[in-house]
């Protein structure tokens, strides 16, 4: 599937998969940035995507990233409609105790194009089910 993509900043980097038959591709920094410890920021990625109808792409945490800092992706996963042509940037999160510094071109996220279903709602009585209104740990 070909996904249309806008370079808004020169130094955008333009996405591509490490692997064959990996899901998610990374996203990076087009600026330096420090997070301070409980601090929160909202980071560019200098792309514009032209999502196809009936689907998404999903901002979510690299695991690389997450495994050797404290960086968090704040609302993993992030849902880019394909009706949002703007700039994706990624809310990046230090829950540490040291700032974290962002290097420009570091790769600070990953995406992955994801299929949306679109329902139609209808208002009915639901079906019973073992489960019920039992949630909230309630299998424990």
């Amino acid at each position: 599937m070909k996904v249309g993509i806008k370079r808004l900043h020169k130094d955008a980097n333009i996405p591509k998969y490490a692997y064959e038959g990996d899901a998610g591709f990374d996203l990076a920094a087009i600026e330096s940035v420090t997070l301070s410890p409980g601090e929160t920021k909202l980071i560019g990625t200098g792309l514009a995507f032209n999502i196809p109808s009936g689907y998404e792409l999903q901002v979510r945490p690299r695991s690389g990233m997450s495994l050797k800092t404290k960086l968090r992706v704040a609302n993993a996963p992030g849902t880019v409609d394909s009706n949002f042509k703007g700039e994706v940037k990624v809310i990046a999160e230090n829950t540490g105790h040291r700032p974290i510094f962002i290097e420009k071109g570091d790769r600070i996220a990953q995406a992955v194009l994801s299929i949306v279903f679109t329902a139609e709602f209808v208002e009915e009585e639901l079906n019973d089910s073992e489960r019920g209104e039992k949630g909230f740990g309630s299998s424990n």
